[in-house]
This record gives C-alpha cells, structure tokens and sequence, in this order.
C-alpha cells in the first residue's frame, strides 16, 4: 500500500515522524485502522499528537472525500456542547434565534474526531452512546430524526479505565469508543526520534521566519535529547520554533534553546532575556525578540535585523505587523 511504502522509506506520516519500533508500531495501527470504518480511540500525553494521528487515518480510509471535523470537548463550556455536537432548532432556548448544524451534521459522510473525549460531561456520555449505535439523533428542540454516515475517532490525554472506576466515564462508551484503541507513547520514551523532529521543526520555522538556519549544532542536539520534554512533541516544536527567532548563526546553538527543567527548584537549560516560567504564543516570542534587538541596537534597524539574522526589510514588515516602532 502507498502509506505502508511511505512509512518505510522516509519514517513519516505527514508531521508525524518516528523511526523507533514504537512509532513503527503505531504506523502500522494507522495503517490497519484507516482500511477500516470501527471507531478508534487514541491515548497518550499532551502534546504527542493526537490529532495528526487522527487526521491520517481519515486521511488514508475510504472517507478520505468526506469532511474531517475535529472538536475539543474540554474546550467547550458544558452548557454549550450539546448544541455543538447535535445542533439546535430555533428557539429551543434562550439565545436560539436561528436553526444550527451540529458538528455530527457537519461530520456526514466523513469523520468526526472528539478530542479529549475524557472531558465529556456525564450526562451528554449516555446520548453520545445512543448516537455511535443508532446513527441518528434529534436537534435540541428539534422533532425530526437526522441519520448520519460518519467515523467517530476519539482521543484523551486520561486514564479512561480510572475515570470508569470514579463513575466519571462510562464504560458502555469507553467499550464502544475502544473498538481499536492505538496508544501513542510520550517524547522522553522516543529519544531516537528527537534529531528527525527537531531538524523538521527547524527546516519549517526557519523559512517561515526567512532566517538562514541550516543545521543544530552537536551541542544542542545533545541537550534536546537528554530534556525529557513533558510537553512532548509540541514542546519540542515551540522550542525550536523560539530558538530559530534567538539564533543569529547558521546553526541552531546551544544558547538559543529555552528548555524548562521538570526537577523541583532547577534552572532553565540556558539562560534567557524572556520569562521561562510563562509559555508564550509564538507571535509574542518573535515580538518580544523585535523589541529586545531594536533596544539593544539603539533602535538602529540595520544593525538589529544583522543580529536577529533577517534582512532589513523583512525586520520592517515584522515591525509592522506587530505595531512597533524603532
């Protein structure tokens, strides 16, 4: 098969990279679990990339033509979810002005990807389950029945079978969800696979920040590989993702790394002008950078666009874009 041959050949999927025998394993269950339509949970820590596993079974299944539509049910507050799931008629309650299309709707004829499914309120846990066996449900307020052609794939950072012991979760669901569950290990168990994704990471921030960045010094190799990353693979990438904004050579060098200890009471990795002990978007990264280097330099742009090694003009559409001034 297309996916099988490249798996084999470049150990990737996507931005899903990992030549250990775990990844493999978890390759192949992509693999085995897109030829199918059951419905598929996925477990692992934050960050490990739930969702890009999710996607690529979609993406490889027969649905591949129909919609991926992807919820976080601990994103939404539990008196909205309901509408969000099912959708709503008009008037069904306060605020209802108009008819709604729920996510399952939206979903029909393709796959439905409940991320974080731990988080589900209870009460919404019993007609998800009449939903996964029936294939049909009702708008609230609505009276006519709706039938749907969908893939429901689960994913949650918890321990379910806890969760099912505390009566937070049912077990009929789990049961029904779990169909084929694929468990995705954590960075720390993956070390191998730290060199492949952090020269991904670099090759994609570096040309997005127009930076001449071309390689990760042995130095800072070493340390990405010795962190145990809690955040796993999406710490990495902000990681690297800030290092390119730091680096002023054409390799990536130990001192541009931020990487935050996970022993009580220990220090950053390296030393750093920005506060480690707040994650920060991205785009406040690189503005915090800007006004670091302009400051530095006197307001001088030549010079602060030479030491954050980027061309003058793409320092000033920068400036411009986040508002600032030299």
């Amino acid at each position: 098969m297309a996916l099988q041959n490249k798996l084999e050949t470049s150990h990737s999927f996507g931005e899903i990279i990992g030549k250990c025998k775990k990844m493999q394993h978890v390759f192949a269950q992509i693999q085995t679990a897109a030829a199918g339509n059951i419905s598929v949970l996925i477990q692992g820590e934050t960050g490990t990339g739930k969702e890009l596993i999710a996607k690529a079974i979609h993406d490889n299944s027969q649905r591949k033509v129909g919609p991926f539509v992807a919820i976080n049910c601990a994103a939404i507050p539990a008196e909205l979810i309901e509408s969000e799931l099912f959708g709503n008629e008009r008037g069904a309650f306060t605020g209802a002005n108009e008819r709604r299309i729920g996510q399952f709707e939206y979903a029909n004829t393709g796959t439905l990807f409940l991320d974080e499914i731990g988080d589900m309120p209870l009460r919404l846990q019993a007609k998800l389950l009449r939903v996964l066996q029936e294939r049909e449900f009702q708008r609230i307020g609505g009276t006519s029945t709706i039938s749907i052609d969908i893939r429901v794939l689960a994913a949650t950072n918890r321990d379910l079978e806890n969760a099912i012991r505390d009566r937070y979760f049912r077990e009929d669901l789990y049961h029904r969800l779990a169909a084929f569950p694929i468990t995705v290990p954590p960075l720390r168990d993956r070390r191998e696979d730290i060199p492949s994704l952090a020269h991904h990471f670099l090759k994609k921030y570096a040309a997005a920040a127009e930076k001449p960045i071309r390689n990760i010094s042995t130095d800072a190799l070493q340390m990405l590989i010795q962190h145990d990353f809690p955040g796993n693979v999406r710490e990495l990438e902000n990681v690297i993702a800030r290092a390119v904004l730091y680096e002023t050579t054409d390799r990536l060098q130990p001192q541009s790394l931020i990487l935050h200890q996970t022993q009580e009471g220990s220090q950053p990795a390296t030393s750093s002008l920005m506060d480690t002990t707040t994650i920060l978007p991205l785009d406040e990264v690189e503005r915090r950078a800007i006004i670091h280097a302009l400051k530095a330099t006197g307001g001088n742009v030549s010079a602060a666009a030479q030491a954050l090694g980027i061309g003058r003009n793409t320092l000033y559409r920068k400036m411009e874009e986040h508002n600032l001034r030299p």
